[in-house]
């Protein structure tokens, strides 16, 4: 399990998590919500030549099959695990609901089959709903030689109601090492294709320069 990568060189990772609920593919069918695909936030680092770690849900990348093909279409860009459905592997995980025990393992594994079809760069990194887990998650997990990634630099982004202060919570925080945690889900943090030029610049303005989260761990 890791939080960050190694303290040396000038690198940080920019990662994005892709989550999908029953709720959320409920809400899409209803029309209350238009997208939980961000496609500014991959214009933006597709036009900047950025790279960027995506840990995708099984039920995002069935929902946005085109928009999954992008992402894996850019060399510049990772593919990670996010779980199946974004079910909490802990109890009081941020309200989420719970994925029976005997489920974790199989969960996970069908998500590396969900994604692995689309090729380009597939990783082994996995990231908790919400970072939550415990001893009994890791060991369901432990067969699947995945890395577990948290992130030391979180942004704050689900449903923030202004841009500013994600900017400021990645700015204060990030360090050569650093895996900050964003999201790409467009109505459930609306404000993050808003702060990411900020962010980039001033990661800039500090020196410091995004890489993959392969890149960034390996001390690459």
């Amino acid at each position: 399990m890791v939080d960050h990568g190694p303290r040396v060189g000038n690198r940080v990772a920019l990662t994005f998590d892709a989550d999908m609920t029953d709720g959320m593919l409920h809400s899409l069918r209803s029309g209350r919500v238009r997208s939980y695909a961000n496609l500014r936030i991959l214009d933006l680092l597709e036009r900047e030549q950025v790279p960027a770690t995506f840990f995708l849900t099984g039920k995002w990348v069935q929902r946005y099959p085109e928009v999954t093909r992008r992402i894996a279409g850019n060399p510049r860009f990772e593919l990670a695990n996010h779980t199946y459905g974004h079910l909490a592997f802990t109890g009081d995980c941020y309200g989420l609901p719970r994925l029976p025990a005997r489920g974790m393992t199989e969960d996970v594994a069908k998500t590396f089959r969900v994604i692995e079809p689309y090729g380009g760069r597939q990783t082994r990194y996995f990231r908790f709903p919400g970072l939550c887990h415990d001893k009994a998650a890791l060991d369901a997990l432990a067969p699947l030689g995945l890395t577990v990634v948290d992130g030391d630099v979180v942004s704050g982004d689900p449903f923030a109601e202004a841009w500013q202060p994600l900017v400021r919570a990645v700015l204060d925080k990030a360090r050569p090492g650093s895996i900050v945690i964003m999201h790409v889900t467009e109505a459930n943090a609306s404000m993050t294709d808003e702060a990411l030029p900020h962010i980039l610049a001033g990661l800039r303005e500090r020196g410091l320069v995004p890489a993959t989260l392969s890149e960034v761990l390996t001390g690459g």
